[in-house]
């Protein structure tokens, strides 16, 4: 089983959330349709701009709470050096 920690945004250098789940089409397809009424439904944070694979949940919920603990700069230095133009990468896979 695959795990992921993502980042959504609102829009480029916009509101930007951070997350894991071991499901990713599902988790980001519930933040875009606001079936999970919270901070993403809220500031209209849709877009998969970085995600990252994990072999074990525990890795990445690691991940996920070490993102959330770095200063915006960070956030977006990671985002823009896999995604520099912040396309949404959420179409571009094969889930």
């Amino acid at each position: 089983m695959a795990f992921f920690t993502y980042i959504l945004a609102s829009q480029r250098n916009g509101t930007i959330y951070t997350g894991m789940t071991d499901d990713i089409a599902k988790r980001v397809w519930q933040h875009r349709t606001g079936q999970l009424k919270s901070f993403t439904w809220k500031y209209n944070v849709k877009l998969l701009v970085w995600y990252e694979l994990h072999d074990t949940r525990e890795s990445a919920c690691l991940r996920e709470r070490r993102i959330k603990e770095w200063k915006r700069a960070w956030k977006i230095k990671l985002i823009e050096a896999y995604n520099p133009t912040w396309r949404d990468l959420y179409h571009d896979q094969n889930w």
